[in-house]
Formats: C-alpha cells, sequence, structure tokens
C-alpha cells in the first residue's frame, strides 16, 4: 500500500523521476479551485423550512430569495397568495417561509350563502376573519385545512328562540340551523299532523317565535238535524181566487250526520261530513189554491170575501169606541166610515176595495185586517184616537 502511494506522489510531482515545480504548481492550482468550489457550493446550499397552509417541509434550495425558493419548491403563487417574509426578501440557512394560498370558499352564515375570498389555512381562520363568534356552531372541525377550491362551511351563530307547545312557553339560545333542530334541541316530537307556525327547514333569526299546534285528527261526532218539508201547490177551478187548501200537512224529517273532527290543541277546527243517514223521511205539504173569478160585487154591497183571523181585536176596539162609539157600520156623512173611520182613499188604497166600497159596508173583522195593514205601515198616526189604545 506504502509502495503505491509513494508511486502516485512521484507521479504527481515529478518528471522522468526528478522533482518538477511547474508540475507542483499545477496541482496546487487545481487542488485550490476544488476547494474554492466546494466551499461555494457548501456556502450558497441553505436548507430552508417552508410551511404551505399548514404543511412543513426541509428545503435545500440554492435560491437567494424568497420567490426563488418556493418556486424551486414546485409551489406556484399567484398575486392573491400572502408570502412572509415577501417574495423578494433574501433567505438564510434556516429561514422560515410562510405561504398561505388564496382560496374561494363558499360560506352559509345563518342561512345567507357566498363566496369568501381568504387566505387563512384552515376553518378557524376563517372564522376569525369573518368576525364570527367563537360560541357558534360550525358544519366541519375548526382544525380542518381549507382546499383552494371547492371548500364548504356553515356557520350559525348563537340566536334568541321562543318556543311556544304543549300549553307552555320557554325561551332558549341556540347555534341551530333550522327550525326542526331547534325543536329537536328542544325535546319536542311532533306528531304526523302536528303544525308549527314556522316551516321545518326555515332558517333560524333572533328573536324568532316558533309555535307548535298538537293535531287529533281521530275524533269524529255525530249529530241528528232537521230537515224542512217541500210545499206543492196545485190550481183548483172549485176555488175563488185568492183562496186555498191544505190538502196535505207538511212534517219536517230527521237525519243523522257523522262527522271527522279535526281538533287544534284540543278546540275543533274544522268537521268534514263523512255520512248522512235519513231518519225520519219529510212529509211534503200540498195546498190548493182556487182559480175560480170571484163573483162581481153588487154596488155598494159587501163582496163576501173571507177575512183573516181577526188580530189585535181588543186595541181597535178601544180605538172604535172613541173613533165611532162602536158603531162598525156607521156612515155619518162626514167623508169617514165603518166603527175606525177610514176615508175612502185610504180604505181603497190598503186593499179595503176586496171587501166593499167603503168601510161602513165591511164586517168588523174585515175592517180591523185593513186597519192592520195600516197599523204595519203607519203605526197608530192616522187614527185620532190612537191614544185609547193604551187606556
Amino acid at each position: 500500500m506504502d509502495l503505491k502511494l509513494r508511486a502516485i506522489v512521484v507521479k504527481l510531482f515529478t518528471t522522468d523521476g526528478k522533482f518538477s515545480f511547474i508540475k507542483v504548481g499545477t496541482q496546487l492550482v487545481v487542488l485550490c479551485a476544488l476547494v474554492l468550489g466546494l466551499v461555494a457550493f457548501v456556502g450558497n446550499n441553505k436548507t430552508v423550512t417552508l410551511n404551505v397552509d399548514g404543511k412543513v417541509t426541509s428545503v435545500q434550495s440554492f435560491g437567494g430569495t424568497v420567490g426563488q425558493v418556493v418556486k424551486s419548491a414546485n409551489v406556484e403563487l399567484k398575486s392573491a397568495d400572502r408570502v412572509s417574509p415577501s417574495a423578494d426578501a433574501k433567505v438564510e440557512n434556516g429561514t422560515v417561509i410562510n405561504v398561505n394560498m388564496a382560496k374561494a370558499v363558499k360560506v352559509s352564515l345563518d342561512g345567507s350563502e357566498k363566496t369568501v375570498n381568504t387566505t387563512a389555512p384552515d376553518v378557524a381562520g376563517l372564522v376569525t376573519e369573518l368576525g364570527v363568534t367563537s360560541a357558534s356552531s360550525v358544519s366541519v372541525p375548526k382544525d380542518a385545512q381549507l382546499a383552494v377550491a371547492g371548500s364548504f362551511v356553515s356557520i350559525s351563530t348563537p340566536k334568541t328562540v321562543s318556543i311556544v307547545a304543549d300549553g307552555k312557553a320557554s325561551t332558549a339560545t341556540t347555534t341551530a340551523g333550522t327550525v326542526a333542530q331547534v325543536l329537536e334541541d328542544a325535546g319536542i316530537t311532533l306528531g304526523v299532523d302536528d303544525r308549527t307556525s314556522q316551516p321545518g327547514n326555515a332558517h333560524v333569526v333572533s328573536n324568532m317565535v316558533v309555535k307548535v299546534s298538537r293535531v287529533d285528527t281521530s275524533q269524529t261526532a255525530a249529530t241528528t238535524e232537521d230537515v224542512a218539508f217541500d210545499s206543492m201547490t196545485t190550481e183548483s177551478a172549485e176555488l175563488l181566487k185568492g183562496e186555498k187548501e191544505v190538502t196535505q200537512t207538511g212534517v219536517a224529517g230527521k237525519v243523522d250526520k257523522s262527522y271527522k273532527l279535526v281538533m287544534v290543541d284540543g278546540r275543533e277546527a274544522s268537521r268534514t261530513l263523512v255520512s248522512e243517514t235519513v231518519s225520519v223521511p219529510t212529509v211534503t205539504e200540498k195546498v190548493t189554491v182556487g182559480t175560480k173569478a170571484k163573483p162581481a160585487a153588487a154596488a155598494g154591497t159587501n163582496t163576501g170575501a173571507a177575512a183573516p183571523a181577526i188580530m189585535n181585536e181588543a186595541m181597535w176596539d178601544k180605538i172604535a169606541q172613541c173613533e165611532s162609539t162602536g158603531n162598525w157600520s156607521i156612515n155619518s156623512g162626514n167623508g169617514y166610515y165603518g166603527g175606525l173611520q177610514f176615508d175612502i182613499q185610504t180604505w181603497i188604497s190598503s186593499g179595503g176595495g176586496a171587501y166593499a166600497p167603503n168601510a161602513s159596508l165591511a164586517t168588523k173583522a174585515q175592517q180591523i185586517d185593513i186597519a192592520n195593514r195600516v197599523y204595519a205601515q203607519r203605526g197608530l198616526q192616522p187614527w185620532g184616537c190612537g191614544w185609547a189604545a193604551t187606556s
């Protein structure tokens, strides 16, 4: 081994077996160049820590600036990305470079959706940027990393909500996003038919009031109702015009009905008819009316037309006693006739002509019939003795 090393040295520094200064100088120049190159290599090669959105790597780089180091690590920067130190800053061995990539994140904040541009690396940073209270409910873990594109975060801030259900009212602070979630968190279970004042998928807003109405559709009701009878009229030439005869008395019927009820919070809200059965049939009323012309009344005589049953007889007797001393056929020649002293115009215009040309030729019942017609329209005002009615 020693002999081989000696032979190499002799070869490097001698020429034809003689020591050569030229050869020694040349070898020294080459050796210095190698040493200087090694020093330059070691001096320019730097170990840099690169943190891209929380992903940390150690990078060996000859780059002189932050931008060069990032580029050498195959990280493509955009104008909206945030780099610290700045891209043109010089790097030293051990420099830590933080890169926060720009991201377009779809955010639903209390039901309102929008796209937020951020350089925050994770959900926690995004929430801080938005200025949302830390007590808010977030759909994904706060330490979750945000992707450059495609991330979605739903945030619900605390709100005060009032719930009215089962006869009780309560108030709570909640971060639930929907009415359905609020009721679930409150331990309120809805039946199939129950109703809420707000839809279950409605977004919760501050000071919202949610009323739960319990709906029961299992109850029924049964009733019996009267049914009015029909009336059938036929004409007869055997009866005088104005006369009528009931040949069959009408009888009301009855119908049994069954209803399905809708009860809301214990009170009937509506009912639907399910079935009905006639328990008592109706009997149609049959009436015969006359068509036979009345015979012409002889001048100055009563027509013989029947008057209805007397009404208010006692009252009219008192007035007649005052008006005509109770003489129902009086004709004193003063232009007023009968017990109630009708003048011709009033008598005829009120229908008295159907009985007689003037009241003195009419019966008491006929005169009282016409008097009741006038009384219905004008009261006792036409009679000067109207006061006697209350005597």
